[in-house]
């Protein structure tokens, strides 16, 4: 993993602000972040420690839902990138998802008054310099003035990235390719190599049901970020180490119920209505309880019936939980009755309803 990720988010975001025409400070408002952190995610000083800040900065700048997903696979590989130093990944002390009331559109439409010119303040970034870092030769001097210091000892301190490689070639030893040279990357979205083929076998080995073809798309990506929920891991959707040390252990079960069973359950629960209520189900997630759906503004629906977090929140649930089809579907059908019927899912039960 090279830290040239971090620029090329930085640069990402630079070309999707480039394009509105807007300053810094407007963009802030419209994305409910403070100036200095667009400034800093857009000049590569700062990697936020979520998505979310990302996603309402790229909405605010109109971003498609190609540049989104592009932005989210950068965004994953900088958060993974070797850092320089603490404050590199400071936390995002900005307003949560939560106080963003207004819809996209309407930021969008926003007047904005700082279009037309920018103050000193609001430079545009400069590209990180390619120059070799102080701290490294100062190390550099420091192993020439003492002779004791053998180089590998100096590489194995001052540059990690190499120390990294290093283990990683020591470890292939033991058959776990993802830990090979070939796969020291995150395995992401678009990737298609043997590194993805073994990450489809490990978890098929789990109990899931995938497809081993070597191309991670998007059933992998559900996959994957089903795996890191039930792992406890952060749900990043792509193979970090993390992730590939919880997959080689082999300890999380990704096992769950058939189309069958979930549909069986489903009738009973819905007694009132189970005919219309298995096809909303199945419009939602094919009867599949690992189902995920993410949702532009960084939120995801979960399991059977894609319970949204909001509902998760409503009815003090995790993702967790919503992966097991007995609590999805219990929890939708309070859902129904307290919404006296599935006006949760307009979009299903207008496909579901019949003619």
């Amino acid at each position: 993993m090279s830290a040239d990720s971090i620029q090329d988010l930085a640069e990402l975001l630079q070309r999707l602000k480039e394009r509105t025409g807007r300053s810094y400070e407007a963009l802030a408002r419209r994305a409910n972040l403070s100036r200095s952190s667009v400034h800093r995610y857009c000049s590569g000083a700062a990697v936020p420690a979520d998505f979310e800040s990302l996603s309402r900065l790229a909405r605010a700048c109109g971003a498609s839902r190609d540049e989104l997903l592009e932005l989210h696979r950068r965004w994953a590989l900088a958060s993974a990138a070797p850092r320089e130093t603490p404050s590199t990944f400071a936390g995002d002390t900005d307003p949560p998802a939560a106080a963003v009331s207004a819809p996209v559109g309407e930021l969008a439409a926003a007047e904005d008054e700082d279009a037309a010119a920018e103050d000193a303040t609001t430079a545009e970034p400069v590209a990180p310099s390619r120059r070799m870092p102080r701290r490294y030769l100062v190390a550099a001097l420091a192993l020439a003035l003492v002779g004791t210091m053998t180089t590998a000892a100096f590489a194995a301190k001052h540059w990690p990235r190499e120390r990294a490689s290093s283990a990683a070639a020591s470890r292939s030893a033991d058959g776990r390719m993802l830990f090979t040279p070939a796969c020291t990357d995150v395995v992401s979205m678009g990737q298609h190599d043997e590194c993805v083929r073994e990450v489809q076998r490990l978890l098929s080995e789990a109990g899931t049901t995938i497809q081993v073809d070597a191309s991670f798309g998007p059933e992998t990506l559900r996959r994957v970020t089903a795996f890191q929920v039930l792992a406890d891991l952060p749900t990043k959707g792509v193979v970090d180490d993390a992730t590939k040390e919880a997959l080689y252990a082999g300890r999380v079960s990704m096992k769950t119920w058939t189309p069958a069973q979930v549909e069986r359950r489903v009738r009973e629960v819905f007694h009132e209505n189970p005919d219309l209520a298995v096809r909303i189900a199945r419009c939602q997630s094919f009867l599949d309880p690992h189902w995920i759906t993410p949702n532009t503004n960084g939120t995801r629906n979960w399991g059977v019936f894609q319970l949204a977090d909001v509902v998760l929140d409503r009815y003090q649930g995790t993702p967790r939980q919503a992966f097991d089809p007995e609590w999805n579907i219990t929890t939708a059908h309070r859902l129904w009755a307290d919404n006296k019927g599935f006006s949760n899912w307009p979009a299903c039960l207008k496909a579901a309803e019949p003619s």
